[in-house]
């Protein structure tokens, strides 16, 4: 697969259709006012940043129990005076954390409320930052991007995903043992401040069917993740996939993450899980439930509603490189 047969299937009439059955529950509470949007979320702009740390001592720590480390990221801000901010940062993840796997592991960033109250950063607490997985590859950095890209195009069929900003981050070894590295990576909206931003809270629930989910967002979750050829998700384990209830519904928001598994991106280590009749990560398999034929066209035509701009999205991508483009 490569992007461009990805938005272009979002404008396919697959026979695929609408959860039935679960209703909304119309008794339940107004929402309240959604919080005002995040300065880091606010744009789309290709932001620079530079992080300097012990590398070496925050990278040999490839464990689930990972220690903070200080480091100092700095970035200009719209007047042009730099602005460095003191921050921890640790190593996360699971599967690309593992050495063999990822040579850059994926980051933690610690920031401190007084200290980001009036920078680009204000609101932040935690986020996460995606980066490349091998530094030597310059096909890595393609897929931060195509990742990139996959939230993007779910944020323009729905208000409820993830928000991302693309940026361009030098690291520097403050030891001096490993050389300065600049590579693309991209900030992911924080659990809590998701669910914020769409009125509610996060439901960290097991084992929640997809029934009891709410029946207009489901149906495009099965969609995306259909399209993209990613098969790494479940709500009823929660994996990759974050939940959120709101005061209006009694039914919770199912909300995507994590598509590096994908087939668009076929990131070398990917591999479908072996319970699962597909051996490639590029063969697509719909893991949704089944729906009638007449509850299908709403979820088409808000998918189609939107082609164009996902074409856009890809094309106007000046980052990607001609192959990656397809």
């Amino acid at each position: 697969m490569r992007p461009s047969p990805f938005f272009a299937a979002l404008g396919l009439s697959l026979g695929l259709a609408v959860p039935a059955g679960a209703q909304q529950d119309t008794t339940a509470p107004a929402a309240p006012p959604p919080p005002a949007e995040a300065p880091l979320f606010a744009s789309h702009d290709l932001l620079a940043f530079r992080l300097q740390a012990d590398l070496g001592a925050v990278f040999k720590e490839r464990g689930q129990k990972s220690t903070w480390h200080p480091a100092t990221l700095s970035y200009t801000d719209s007047a042009g005076a730099p602005v460095p901010l003191h921050i921890r940062i640790k190593t996360r993840g699971n599967f690309r954390l593992r050495k063999a796997t990822c040579d850059f592991p994926p980051l933690h960033l610690d920031f401190p409320g007084k200290e980001v109250r009036h920078t680009l950063f204000a609101g932040q607490s935690k986020l996460k930052l995606i980066v490349h997985c091998q530094s030597k590859h310059e096909r890595y950095e393609q897929d931060v991007l195509l990742e990139y890209l996959i939230y993007r195009a779910f944020n323009q069929i729905t208000d409820s995903s993830f928000r991302a900003r693309l940026t361009r981050f030098t690291y520097v070894d403050s030891a001096g043992k490993q050389d300065s590295l600049t590579r693309y990576a991209f900030f992911l909206e924080e659990d809590g401040r998701m669910a914020k931003r769409l009125g509610g809270k996060v439901f960290p629930r097991l084992h929640v069917v997809d029934e009891s989910t709410d029946p207009n967002q489901m149906p495009l979750v099965w969609m995306l993740e259909y399209f993209v050829g990613n098969t790494d998700w479940s709500v009823w384990a929660l994996h990759n996939i974050v939940l959120v209830m709101r005061p209006q519904s009694s039914l919770p928001l199912a909300v995507p993450y994590d598509f590096d598994w994908s087939g668009v991106i076929n990131a070398p280590y990917a591999r479908p899980d072996e319970r699962l009749p597909i051996r490639s990560v590029r063969d697509r398999l719909y893991r949704g439930y089944c729906r009638t034929a007449e509850e299908l066209p709403p979820v088409l035509r808000r998918l189609h509603a939107r082609q164009g701009e996902h074409y856009v999205l890809c094309r106007h991508q000046p980052r990607l490189d001609p192959h990656t483009r397809g």
